[in-house]
């Protein structure tokens, strides 16, 4: 037994009081205060707080009055701890929510081969190295390296063959080519809905279609047994306390827990400077309603999400639309040239997976936009609602490590992430924008809900979370693959999309002689909800493009969905070409 130093111990006053012994490795978070007393085998204080080798781990709450008890070999989740592992598999180096929970090592080599496999370092039908190469490459034991490989099977990647190893999957390989670009007139313009997009609405709302068009959270994927323990574990106090208002910015402990997401990212924002609001779509009306008076400009990406468009408008707001590179995002030249072209009140912008195309602007791209923000003294409101939706690599910085100037609002929610029936979501800002969106939600909606809120603030402090998170960007990186590998095996020749790292849409270039909107009309019919691209951009632009959504399960109805959707296309193709 080795006692804490008088140094850890005198960091913050402990919450709880705890007896251990080595076998598993525990993360506390610097807000929950340290291991008092003695501990065994190590201890180690780093920048978020302290990391101590336990076996048998007692707690007792003062607050509650309860006692819960950890058990050697399980993993556990309690307000204040990050992580607990099993022997060398699971990491506990006490970093922050922001880079996801510490990853088990048989996860980091798929994500490693994963990556290599979407850059092309394996070619389709190409043997990965085998199993005892690999063990000897990274010095990981055999097993982890055979489930690394099962779980990149379990997603579609590989494919195993008798006597032969791994191979990676033909049927997934070679991706199709991206969308092109398509550079529009930037003049700023009264919007202009398409007439679909009110039917667009209703079919994804109605569950007698299947939900090719759905973009937000799939019921399959809401962690609904978690939340229904959090509702049974409420007393009648709680309920009394939760089912009147509160103050308008927002319940504290929702606000402190969805800054704690960004915990060590540049750029993060306070509590403080956090209003919740009722969904993202709320958030952003609020900034732009915070900026901008109705004949306003506003700098929007062409395609957008059409809701957004709506959105512009109810408020009386003119669109000034930019070029979206379907890989990188947003076209900085584009963007500049109507930054000078046009009194521009701000800029709406999704940096990472945008929707409709799924792009995710790079680190060095991001610099370089917010320098020309900052030159013109723009504001920029920012839908961030995807970010968490990574599925290759590791989470992107945000917009707001690279804004020294406090020009941003920053918009997500939980819609795609939780469950899109709560209605929680946020906007982050700073000073004089910061208050105008607190006056503002004050006037408009009083407050969010706050049943929901304090919900969901339990279910980010108990750490289920992080670990949903886990198993949904696994989920969706799967279905990503399999709806692509669907529209290939199935869409007529000379369809293109781009595979993007996250999110979860598809944007589809047909080939030009497919009218996208008649290709709705049909599946419409069939009770198939697609979203035809006409509806993205202001202009009627895009109408040889479709967005799919792979939100939810592919499973035999989805698939017989999208081979339908193929043979819609080929023929919608066959009539355009006939002679005459």
């Amino acid at each position: 037994m080795r006692a804490c130093s008088a140094e850890t111990t005198s960091m913050m006053t402990p919450p709880w009081s705890m007896r251990a012994r080595p076998v598993l490795t525990v993360a506390l978070e610097e807000r929950r205060g340290v291991l008092p007393g003695t501990v065994s085998m190590s201890a180690s204080v780093t920048e978020r707080g302290f990391v101590a080798c336990v076996s048998t781990v007692s707690t007792r709450c003062a607050k509650k009055k309860t006692d819960t008890v950890f058990q050697k070999n399980e993993r556990y989740s309690l307000p204040g701890l990050i992580a607990v592992r099993r022997g060398g598999d699971f990491v506990g180096d006490g970093r922050s929510r922001a880079a996801g929970p510490p990853m088990f090592r048989y996860r980091r080599l798929a994500a490693e081969l994963e990556r290599r496999i979407r850059a092309g370092d394996f070619r389709p039908g190409e043997r990965l190295p085998s199993i005892r190469r690999l063990h000897r490459g990274t010095g990981l034991s055999i097993s982890t390296v055979h489930r690394a490989l099962l779980e990149l099977e379990a997603c579609g990647l590989i494919e195993s063959h008798p006597r032969s190893g791994y191979r990676v999957q033909p049927a997934v390989w070679p991706p199709l080519e991206p969308p092109a670009i398509r550079r529009s007139d930037p003049a700023p313009q009264p919007i202009q809905l398409a007439p679909a997009v009110h039917s667009v609405i209703a079919a994804i709302s109605d569950p007698a279609f299947v939900p090719l068009g759905n973009t937000g959270m799939d019921p399959a994927h809401v962690p609904a047994k978690a939340f229904g323990r959090l509702l049974r574990g409420m007393n009648r106090a709680e309920w009394r306390a939760l089912l009147g208002y509160v103050a308008p910015e927002g319940l504290g402990e929702l606000r402190r827990q969805i800054a704690l997401l960004d915990v060590g990212v540049p750029g993060r924002f306070a509590a403080e400077e956090i209003v919740v609001t009722s969904g993202c779509t709320e958030a952003i009306a609020l900034a732009l309603q915070a900026v901008a008076r109705p004949g306003d400009t506003i700098a929007v990406e062409s395609p957008t999400n059409f809701a957004v468009l709506q959105l512009l408008e109810e408020l009386g707001l003119l669109a000034a639309e930019v070029a979206v590179d379907p890989r990188e995002g947003v076209d900085l030249e584009d963007l500049a040239r109507c930054l000078e072209a046009h009194p521009v009140r701000a800029c709406f912008l999704m940096p990472h997976f945008q929707n409709p195309t799924g792009a995710l602007v790079p680190e060095e791209k991001k610099r370089r936009l917010m320098d020309l923000l900052a030159r013109r003294g723009v504001p920029v409101i920012v839908d961030d609602i995807s970010a968490p939706l990574y599925v290759t690599g590791k989470r992107p910085l945000p917009l707001s490590a690279f804004d020294r100037e406090g020009l941003g609002m920053y918009c997500a929610s939980f819609s795609k992430t939780i469950a899109p029936g709560l209605r929680i979501g946020w906007v982050a800002a700073r000073g004089e924008f910061r208050e105008r969106i607190r006056r503002l939600k004050a006037a408009t909606s009083i407050c969010t809900s706050s049943l929901d809120q304090a919900l969901v603030a339990r279910f980010l402090g108990s750490g289920a979370y992080d670990r949903h998170l886990v198993r949904l960007r696994a989920t969706l990186s799967r279905q990503l693959l399999q709806t692509a590998d669907l529209i290939r095996r199935h869409f007529p020749e000379g369809t293109r999309l781009a595979l993007p790292q996250g999110g979860t849409l598809l944007w589809i270039e047909l080939p030009g002689e497919i009218d996208g909107l008649e290709l709705y009309r049909r599946a419409h019919a069939r009770r198939i909800a697609v979203i035809p691209g006409v509806v993205c951009a202001n202009a009627p632009r895009f109408r040889n493009f479709l967005l799919l959504s792979c939100a939810g399960p592919v499973d035999a109805r989805a698939a017989r969905a999208i081979a339908a959707l193929g043979e819609i296309a080929r023929g919608l193709g066959r009539r355009r070409r006939r002679p005459r």
